[in-house]
């Protein structure tokens, strides 16, 4: 493990390996470091180079079309899970002053025959670009992969089933979303790319964004700034991770700070992937995460429920 960075890395090849001993020194250093900071640098993470730079193409030929084109993708009534969401519409939990973002949703891709496709909106098709779809898609279903490994390498850490998360995430809620951050064109007041936040989901897959910003809080109080290195991800422990978990797996407060005054006329583009379970999962507290030191933290709750709670909180939903 390394903090070059700030945050630890650690090789998805060691759990793939097949050697019991890379495997399990993987889970021990990946569960350490969501103990202490909620974030890694991840290597071998499936996404080619080529695939990465095809994906930052297409976002970034979406977001540079016209306004009102883009408002089209806007649709009403999906709470922004779908289609595009424009300009300084979210805010953080707690904060009314809206970021200082754009972005687009890809959302899963039911391809049997589960019922749950009828709880999700159809993904929202770019009449100008077509490549766009296609790339989001293979983007989404190579960081899903990666994710499930994610997850049932945490799942050994917790001394659960290392099968434990795979019924809950097929077909789960999960969101892929690019993020432009315009240039910055007025003193932006108290209004910041992306105000201090914990992630919703179960865990958060961040390939590269093409500027610095991103900062974690870690547990003395500072912000400590955030850059994967090339070859790298970074990932993080979600809120519904912390929940499940008690607290034990950290959801660390994260933030996107505006740049230097002289960077302004620099937009930014960010692609985090936002793994969901299915609506049903519980996220009641493991038992195995409570104690006299540690007592439950937190009622029974659906992720399903957890969900529309927060999109209210944030500003995505009535």
């Amino acid at each position: 493990m390394s903090d070059q960075i700030g945050i630890p890395s650690v090789d998805l090849a060691d759990f793939l390996s097949g050697d019991p001993q890379r495997k399990a020194q993987f889970v021990s250093d990946l569960g350490r470091a969501y103990e202490e900071i909620g974030f890694v640098a991840l290597k071998n993470h499936r996404l080619s180079d080529d695939l990465v730079a095809q994906l930052y193409q297409e976002v970034q030929a979406f977001f540079n079309l016209p306004k009102e084109i883009k408002e089209r993708y806007e649709i009403e009534g999906l709470g922004g899970q779908r289609g595009y969401t424009g300009f300084g519409k979210e805010h953080a939990k707690g904060r009314n002053t809206g970021d200082l973002k754009e972005f687009w949703h890809f959302g899963q891709f039911v391809e049997d025959n589960d019922p749950i496709a009828a709880e999700y909106h159809d993904n929202v098709q770019v009449k100008e670009l077509p490549n766009f779809n296609a790339v989001g898609k293979e983007a989404y279903q190579t960081l899903e992969a990666t994710g499930k490994d994610m997850l049932q390498a945490l799942a050994l850490y917790l001394n659960l089933d290392e099968n434990y998360f795979d019924a809950y995430i097929h077909n789960g809620n999960s969101i892929l979303r690019p993020i432009h951050y315009p240039p910055i064109s007025d003193e932006p007041k108290d209004a910041v790319r992306a105000a201090e936040h914990g992630d919703i989901n179960l865990i958060t897959l961040l390939m590269g964004a093409s500027a610095d910003g991103l900062q974690v809080l870690n547990k003395a109080g500072e912000w400590i700034p955030v850059t994967a290195l090339p070859g790298q991800i970074i990932v993080n422990v979600g809120d519904m991770l912390s929940r499940l978990t008690n607290n034990k797996l950290r959801s660390t407060i994260h933030r996107v700070v505006n740049p230097p005054r002289e960077k302004w006329g620099e937009s930014r583009f960010s692609i985090p992937f936002f793994m969901h379970p299915r609506s049903e999962m519980p996220l009641n507290c493991l038992e195995s995460c409570i104690d006299e030191n540690n007592p439950k933290a937190y009622s029974d709750i659906t992720a399903g429920e957890f969900l529309e709670e927060r999109l209210r909180e944030i500003g995505l939903k009535n």
